[in-house]
């Protein structure tokens, strides 16, 4: 779980040239990214506008990322099949984003992409258990949901911790697999859990030791010279 190779990095586009989203989404790419993450946000659920669906279909013609969806909004379900169409490879909505938590899951699943599902800051971390086999992916907002920029709360380290510790103790793995004691197949990943806000080469490490697999970063790669190498800063492969 804490070795670099499984460590993935998905810079956020929020944070890039909003005028040139097609080359900085290549940027991303040629720098050795694993995908690209792409918020949106409703200025209801979260007091902000961004991208739509037709962004992130033009941003699909210019990568062969895989494209890492957050939804920040009220009633996610009316929107999941304009950005499977639009190209997403996960859409990840908020527990908090809705009442039918598990119906817009497995509608997600029915579309034959990865489905996600976040927690805000303040969101009770005891409510994750019962989605990990529900899900592909459980995301630990180290921010409140919003804006770019933000400073990492180091309080959602243990919200992290305790999400890859029920993991272990349930025995679950990537893509909901859940092996019984007996299991001799191939070797399993681990479950993913992303963190998103303000993750750095000072907090990136602090996240991957307490269980994240999956680093969102926005600010800190799309505001450095060489994003190849800050990449590999927060994989742990460069100091």
């Amino acid at each position: 779980m804490k070795k670099s190779s499984l460590i993935q990095i998905a810079p956020s586009i929020l944070s890039g040239d909003f005028g040139s989203l097609a080359l900085e989404a290549k940027k991303a790419e040629d720098a050795g990214a694993d995908a690209l993450h792409f918020d949106v946000m409703d200025g209801h659920f979260v007091p902000n506008l961004t991208l739509g669906p037709r962004a992130l279909a033009a941003i699909n013609k210019a990568t062969k990322l895989f494209l890492d969806v957050h939804l920040m909004m009220y009633n996610p379900f009316d929107y999941i099949e304009r950005f499977v169409e639009a190209g997403a490879d996960r859409i990840t909505f908020h527990l908090e984003a809705t009442e039918d938590v598990e119906e817009t899951l497995s509608f997600i699943r029915r579309c034959n992409i990865q489905a996600g599902l976040a927690f805000c800051p303040d969101t009770s971390m005891s409510l994750i258990p019962k989605y990990l086999d529900k899900c592909d992916l459980i995301l630990i907002m180290t921010v409140n949901p919003g804006f770019g920029g933000q400073a990492f709360m180091p309080e959602m380290l243990e919200k992290v911790k305790f999400t890859r510790d029920v993991c272990e103790k349930l025995n679950i793995h990537k893509g909901g697999f859940v092996p019984g004691e007996n299991y001799k197949g191939p070797i399993l990943q681990p479950f993913d859990i992303e963190v998103d806000g303000g993750v750095d080469a000072a907090t990136a490490p602090l996240c991957i030791e307490a269980g994240a697999n999956v680093l969102v970063s926005g600010s800190y790669l799309y505001g450095s010279k060489n994003m190849s190498s800050a990449i590999e800063i927060l994989r742990g492969v460069k100091k």
